[in-house]
């Protein structure tokens, strides 16, 4: 009994440090990513080589078997950016490059909001001229009786 108390306390040991060494370059990759990001964008260059430079470093401290998607990176970049204002500070304008496309879903979703409004008072006005129609059929329905619709009725 003692012996398995033993290992299972090795093995929580374990499991902790291994997580602890796993997570911190990680958080690191980011934090030196957002720092290389903002220092080439500061120094004048365009946005695509900062961001190739920085996107580069954080996959490579990554490691493992799975790499960091663009999208992944760019928010790990935002994170860091937000999180150290103060040492950032000068960086906050470059974000919106890092999520070129979000004015364009933003339009696409206002367009097809729009859209399933307009379509849905095209139903409610369809529905309308149905019922009033149906409403004027049985009024002359009711008006004229067969008799009155026979042509040899004299």
């Amino acid at each position: 009994m003692q012996r398995f108390k033993n290992k299972k306390l090795i093995f929580l040991a374990l499991g902790i440090f291994t997580s602890l060494t796993l997570i911190t370059p990680k958080v690191n990759a980011s934090s030196f990513g957002a720092e290389i990001f903002c220092a080439m964008r500061d120094a004048g260059n365009d946005h695509e080589s900062s961001w190739d430079a920085a996107y580069t470093y954080i996959k490579k401290q990554k490691g493992g078997l799975f790499k960091v998607s663009p999208k992944n990176a760019a928010a790990q970049i935002t994170e860091t950016v937000i999180r150290e204002r103060e040492k950032f500070s000068y960086c906050v304008e470059y974000l919106d490059n890092l999520h070129p496309n979000r004015k364009l879903i933003r339009d696409l979703e206002k367009e097809e909001k729009r859209k399933a409004t307009e379509a849905k008072n095209r139903e409610d006005k369809r529905k309308k001229l149905e019922k009033e129609l149906e409403e004027t059929n049985k009024e002359i329905s009711e008006e004229f009786t067969d008799e009155t619709l026979d042509r040899y009725s004299y």
